[in-house]
């Protein structure tokens, strides 16, 4: 398993009438903390994109449980419980404190420059078997 947690705090603009973060801020901020996960272990998606591979969202899930507001200090979890083969799933929980404010998923694919299927470049695939070995 790999898993990092990234600090928020809900910007004025993140919010809606309301005073409710808006839905799609979530995604922003699953992406926030799965280029930190993936560079803390050494996998940098500059590099990946600079060799010429990239990782489109193929699918993303929410579930929401409670509302973040204005000014709330946020923790967000990224996860990555299985070692990823051609897809990844990396699932995510938001956090205001000790209370679960929303969970999710996305799963990604890694393509070539022209959007075709590929496998990992080989130095991901020895770092997801080091990892989960």
């Amino acid at each position: 398993m790999i898993q990092t947690k990234v600090p928020i705090n809900v910007r004025y603009a993140e919010t809606d009438q309301m005073g409710i973060v808006y839905h799609g801020n979530y995604l922003a901020w699953f992406e926030v903390a799965r280029t930190r996960m993936f560079k803390e272990v050494g996998l940098s998606y500059k590099r990946i994109e600079a060799d010429g591979y990239h990782l489109p969202v193929l699918e993303a899930a929410m579930k929401y449980l409670r509302p973040a507001l204005y000014d709330d200090d946020l923790i967000v979890v990224a996860r990555l419980d299985e070692k990823p083969v051609l897809r990844i799933k990396i699932n995510y929980e938001v956090y205001r404190g000790d209370t679960l404010l929303v969970t999710g998923a996305t799963v990604h694919a890694f393509v070539d420059r022209d959007g075709r299927p590929v496998r990992p470049p080989p130095y991901v695939a020895e770092k997801m078997n080091e990892i989960f070995s």
